[in-house]
């Protein structure tokens, strides 16, 4: 068996770094190893995608005492050109909890 019970060979529809960005839309306070085990990654490979989702604008990294907090960035735009002009509103609406978990800009949709 592969990772997360499939088969080896077998594909998910999420990627690695939709799946970190929805565990910190999920919990903003989140520890990257936690982020890890939830993800079932590496933490070096959390640590990575989450330097990429900053890069990108994706999210923020605020300090927190001795801790990190996620801000999600929910107007930005989706990568692919097949999702050109969309934002991850809707993906993080989708599959997160709460009402807060990804409140839209007004004007969005």
């Amino acid at each position: 068996m592969g990772v997360e019970g499939l088969p080896h060979g077998s594909w998910t529809f999420l990627t690695s770094h939709a799946r970190v960005l929805l565990a910190l839309a999920r919990d903003p306070g989140a520890r990257l190893r936690e982020v890890a085990a939830t993800c079932v990654l590496t933490e070096r490979t959390v640590q990575a995608i989450v330097a990429d989702l900053e890069r990108e604008g994706y999210l923020t990294r605020v300090r927190e005492g001795r801790r990190n907090r996620y801000r999600i960035t929910p107007g930005a735009r989706f990568r692919h050109p097949a999702e050109a002009g969309r934002d991850i509103a809707g993906l993080l609406a989708l599959l997160t909890d709460g009402p807060d978990a990804s409140p839209r800009e007004p004007g969005r949709t």
